[in-house]
């Protein structure tokens, strides 16, 4: 059994790999978290895991707070920390989790950004002079008629997608698979990007999307084009592609009001994920008493 702090933080992140199997994307955030914990713990003195306590678990938090990380940010790092001991406690390597009863200090809610309407209209009427730009509209159509996540964006292959049926297969956070619809005009794009895919990559390649060279577009790709999409439509603040997954929960939940079925569309485990939109609708909803209510205008002096 090893017993370098090290090895064991390797091991458990090859757990989250081959037996999780969560993304990349996610496993990139819990090597980053943890490598700061075990910085700590060699700053402090403290040799093996077991070592660990949670009197010091809370100065490393403490620590974290006075250095202006956010609450949620600490919480999630302290998340990974309790992930982590129970693995080695799995593993019978330490005999207790210093971490369970350790909490972050609260901060406030920070409410998604999203776009309106009138901006998604803006965005997606754009059109495409090339094989390129087919594919970009194909992307932000798809990102906010199904609400995907970036990396199950780029992740998606031709075999998961049914175009007779208008759904798609969806392998989210935790590899668990959802099935949603594809709207009407994100189904015309997909089509027609389809049909000039062939300038770019082989029919072989199962990806959706691909790149000029015929491979599988990355990440940081889709959000330099996102962003070069925006700029040329004058949209406001710095557009990421989670704002289109946000959009479609907050347009869906305001038109709808049905929370369990967003909840199901978005691939959360807990409706309390959910349930920020509540709050989104809720200061749309304060907008329009405000502006048209008599007894909510404010007198002019």
């Amino acid at each position: 059994m090893p017993t370098d702090p090290q090895r064991w933080l390797e091991r458990f992140l090859h757990h989250l790999r081959t037996e999780r199997r969560l993304s990349a994307n996610t496993l990139k955030h819990y090597r980053r978290d943890l490598q700061e914990i075990l910085a700590f713990c060699q700053e402090a003195g403290i040799p093996q895991w077991n070592d660990l306590d949670t009197h010091q678990v809370r100065e490393y938090a403490a620590r974290a707070h006075r250095r202006g990380l956010s609450g949620r940010s600490i919480q999630r790092r302290l998340s990974a920390l309790r992930s982590f001991y129970s693995y080695l406690l799995r593993e019978q390597v330490v005999t207790r989790n210093p971490a369970h009863d350790v909490r972050a200090p609260k901060s406030e809610r920070r409410l998604p950004d999203t776009l309106n309407v009138d901006d998604i209209a803006r965005l997606l009427s754009a059109h495409a002079r090339d094989a390129l730009e087919l594919r970009d509209l194909a992307i932000l159509e798809l990102m906010y008629s199904s609400g995907l996540r970036l990396g199950e964006l780029v992740a998606l292959d031709w075999g998961e997608v049914d175009l007779e049926e208008r759904m798609l297969r969806v392998t989210g956070k935790g590899a668990k698979t959802r099935v949603v619809p594809i709207g009407t005009k994100a189904m015309a794009a997909l089509q027609a990007w389809r049909q000039q895919r062939g300038q770019l990559a082989d029919a072989a390649e199962p990806a959706v999307f691909t790149g000029r060279h015929g491979r599988r577009l990355g990440a940081r790709a889709v959000q330099q084009r996102l962003r070069r999409w925006a700029r040329q439509h004058g949209l406001p603040g710095d557009i990421h592609p989670h704002t289109l997954r946000h959009s479609f929960a907050s347009h869906l939940l305001e038109s709808s009001g049905d929370l369990r079925a967003v909840q199901e569309l978005l691939g959360h485990a807990d409706i309390s994920t959910t349930q920020i939109y509540t709050h989104l609708d809720f200061q749309h909803l304060a907008r329009v008493y405000d502006q048209a209510h008599p007894r909510a205008r404010r007198v002019r002096k």
